[in-house]
């Protein structure tokens, strides 16, 4: 069957913006201008309309590339720093700061409170609308529409509780949550992820199974619903929430009352999470891309489940990529930092530290080459000194055209970020690539089940072997090992249960990288005090006239993670003084 990659829509002020190449358009008033009997037109069988309004409830939806004041959000990890000159957010946050009572980081509370009451509305409203038709696979269009936000609703949601835990659910009411009239208390962490999950299941059968069969626009589809459940109940079932109160977690009000995570622990969360990402597995519209990279830009892919398509261009280019090469020249936003460089495998597919070269390994790790026999991953993420591109080659040495060093915006560690962008090692200047920013995209699902799996089984599966060996083959690491091992692809014999989980942690870092999964996984594994207290790093590189190129291992970044508490974000301190049925999270 054709595939299709899910192209989101969204308004401007007065125009849908229409992909897919279709030609439908339409010119709109803003919605909140318009009449409730405009809208929810009784005699309209089409649904014109209230089709208007739901598809403006899509453009809620996170932004993706550089949302956070033109930061990725992997920059407040120990992946990336920004290249600002001056502090920023995502630094903020790895110093310490970034967000508390009275700072909501990103905006998200108020912001999908009035997505949720959008999709609440359009949920009273379209039995009015007598619409006609039915999708491909015989489901009313209506039913149809309801599920689309119900999805949405739903992806909302699981925004905000990944944030806080427990908040407070509206079911279908149309409330205005920040409002001086409405006080809900917060539910608890278990009542949002079920009423999450039931919405996901409830939504299912009633979506598309393929985005754009009817000619229509790009759609939600079953495999978004199969995705964002599989990731909630992976959320679930991780030691942030999944505990007996005996992790060093501050405790509090929030924690007893169950609105902070789960008031015990059960292995059995795992396996619901295993099962989850299984059935969407097992569903089988979906498989890994060819190249790691085309997963990205290339348009139908067989990979991408859901993501935000910003159209064809060269922004993503001109942000992050390296400065003094091009015309327009990149701005060089985003510096990787060491530790994320040295988390990429050898092409042998294991830790550099454990695969030094040889004249017996020539393709293991050269200290004096380190960019060499690299897993293929890396070199479609990372710009490193005389990497090609824009028929040239990247300077990121002491006074290299791409780290001149007077001042401007550069790198700061010797890398820039590659990822997301497109084929422009050998042209002259950045032309126009379709960005895909991926809400859910294969890969993940893969490492989601792994991931569950292995937590649930006292030692990793064969099946969770395999797994892990379709992501590394797809990274075209060597197959065959030396000592040769069952799996092949670096994967030692008979882990352990700690073994596989650092495997698995290593490869979600890498696959999944500035796709806003790291900041959120460092968090739910309670690691993030480990990885964001100390030093992150970069590399001095020097050349020498003769061309010869030495690297030094440099401090860039201290970095401090602070207290637990941090792990969960507070409710904003307005939210707190307006509506006194609330209990702040623990430790703020």
């Amino acid at each position: 069957m054709k595939r299709y990659i899910v192209k989101l829509l969204f308004f401007t002020v007065t125009a849908l913006v229409v992909l897919s190449g279709c030609k439908r358009s339409y010119e709109l008033e803003p919605l909140e201008r318009l009449s409730d009997d405009y809208v929810w037109d009784t005699k309209d069988s089409l649904g014109t309309n209230a089709e208007k309004f739901l598809v403006n409830i899509y453009s809620n939806l996170p932004n993706g590339f550089n949302r956070v004041s033109n930061d990725y959000l992997d920059a407040a990890t120990d992946d990336a720093i920004s290249s600002a000159i001056n502090l920023v957010p995502v630094t903020n946050v790895q110093l310490g700061g970034g967000y508390d009572i009275f700072d909501n980081f990103d905006g998200t509370w108020a912001a999908n409170y009035k997505a949720i009451r959008a999709a609440n509305i359009f949920l009273n409203n379209i039995e009015k609308v007598p619409v006609k038709g039915t999708i491909p696979t015989g489901v009313p269009l209506r039913k149809a529409w309801r599920a689309e936000a119900r999805f949405l609703r739903a992806f909302f949601y699981f925004e905000l509780v990944k944030r806080y835990a427990g908040v407070p659910l509206v079911g279908n009411s149309v409330k205005d949550i920040t409002s001086e009239d409405v006080l809900i208390p917060r539910n608890t962490f278990s009542d949002c992820v079920e009423y999450i999950v039931g919405e996901c299941d409830k939504a299912t059968d009633s979506l598309r199974t393929d985005p754009v069969d009817d000619g229509n626009f790009g759609r939600i589809t079953k495999g978004a619903a199969l995705a964002l459940k599989a990731r909630v109940l992976l959320y679930a079932a991780s030691p942030l929430y999944n505990h007996n109160g005996d992790v060093g977690l501050p405790g509090g009000a929030a924690a007893q009352k169950g609105l902070s995570g789960y008031t015990d622990y059960s292995k059995d969360r795992w396996k619901r999470a295993s099962d989850a990402a299984k059935a969407l597995v097992t569903y089988g519209r979906f498989s890994l891309e060819a190249k790691f990279k085309d997963a990205f830009i290339k348009q139908n892919s067989p990979e991408v489940i859901l993501s935000r398509n910003g159209g064809a261009g060269s922004s993503i280019e001109v942000t992050n990529g390296p400065i003094g090469l091009g015309n327009p020249t990149g701005n060089g936003r985003t510096s990787p930092t060491q530790e994320f460089v040295d988390a990429f495998l050898t092409i042998n597919g294991k830790p550099i530290s454990e695969d030094p070269i040889s004249i017996a390994n020539p393709t293991g790790y050269d200290v004096n080459n380190p960019y060499l026999n690299r897993d293929k991953r890396f070199d479609a993420s990372i710009f490193y000194n005389g990497k090609q591109w824009l028929n040239t080659q990247v300077q990121t040495f002491e006074g290299g055209v791409s780290k001149p060093g007077t001042g401007v915006q550069q790198t700061k560690t010797g890398y820039y970020l590659r990822k997301f962008m497109g084929d422009y090692e050998t042209a002259g200047n950045y032309g126009s690539t379709y960005h895909n920013f991926n809400y859910f995209r294969y890969a993940e699902v893969l490492l989601n089940f792994a991931e569950a799996e292995n937590e649930y089984l006292d030692a990793p599966s064969a099946e969770v072997y395999n797994t892990i060996v379709q992501i590394r083959k797809r990274a075209e690491i060597i197959q065959n090992s030396t000592p040769a091992t069952t799996y092949g692809y670096g994967l030692k014999d008979n882990m352990t249960k700690d073994e596989m989980r650092t495997v698995i942690r290593n490869e979600r870092r890498i696959e999944l990288a500035f796709e806003e999964h790291h900041f959120w996984d460092i968090r739910r594994w309670l690691t993030a005090k480990q990885v964001l207290t100390g030093t992150l790093h970069g590399k001095k590189i020097l050349r020498a006239n003769s061309g010869l190129v030495s690297y030094e291992t440099r401090d860039v970044q201290q970095v401090s993670f602070g207290n637990a508490n941090r792990y969960l974000f507070p409710i904003p301190n307005s939210e707190m003084i307006r509506n006194g049925n609330l209990v702040q999270n623990p430790g703020w």
